[in-house]
C-alpha cells in the first residue's frame, strides 16, 4: 500500500486539503476522511463547501443518509461505506485498519511539533509494516515538493 505524509508548513488544512481531494476526483477515486472529533468534522464539512466560491467538492458526513453515495466522506469512526480508494488521515488521528484503502494521506501541522513527532512515529510503524511510504513538503506557494 502506498502511504504519503503531507507536511503542512504554509498552508493549513483547510487550504490544503481541498486541492489534494480535487486530485482525488480527478483520478475518480472516492475518499475517506477520518477526523479525530466533531467538531473537526464540521469544520472540514464547511471548509469543503466554501473553499472556492465557484466550485465545491461533493462530499457528507457521518450524519448523512446517503452515506454509500459520498465521493468524499468525512468521519470520526473507522467505516468505510462509500468503497473509497483512499483514506486522508487529519491531525493525528489513528488510521485503524487500512486493508480497504489503495492509499493512504496524512497530513500533519509542521508547525506543531508533538503533530511532527507523531508523524515521525507513524512513519517508522508503517515502514516497519512494508508499505510504500513517500513524503511531500509543502511549498511557499502550496504546492508540494517530494523529499523522499
Amino acid at each position: 500500500m502506498e502511504i504519503s505524509f503531507y507536511h503542512l508548513t504554509k498552508q493549513p488544512l483547510n487550504v490544503a486539503l481541498p486541492k489534494l481531494l480535487g486530485k482525488v476526483i480527478e483520478a475518480k477515486m472516492k475518499a475517506v476522511i477520518k477526523v479525530p472529533n466533531k467538531a473537526q468534522m464540521d469544520d472540514v464539512d464547511q471548509t469543503l463547501w466554501t473553499f472556492d466560491k465557484a466550485s465545491f467538492l461533493a462530499h457528507d458526513t457521518e450524519k448523512s443518509d446517503f452515506k454509500e453515495d459520498q465521493p468524499i466522506y468525512i468521519t470520526t469512526s473507522e467505516e468505510n461505506p462509500n468503497n473509497a480508494e483512499v483514506l486522508v488521515l487529519t491531525d493525528g488521528v489513528e488510521p485503524g485498519s487500512l486493508e480497504s484503502y489503495k492509499r493512504v494521506l496524512e497530513m500533519f501541522d509542521g508547525n506543531n511539533p508533538t503533530a511532527v513527532e507523531k508523524a515521525r512515529e507513524r512513519w517508522t510503524s508503517y515502514k516497519n509494516d512494508g508499505h510504500d511510504l513517500t513524503y511531500w513538503q509543502q511549498t511557499d506557494t502550496g504546492g508540494w515538493n517530494k523529499k523522499a
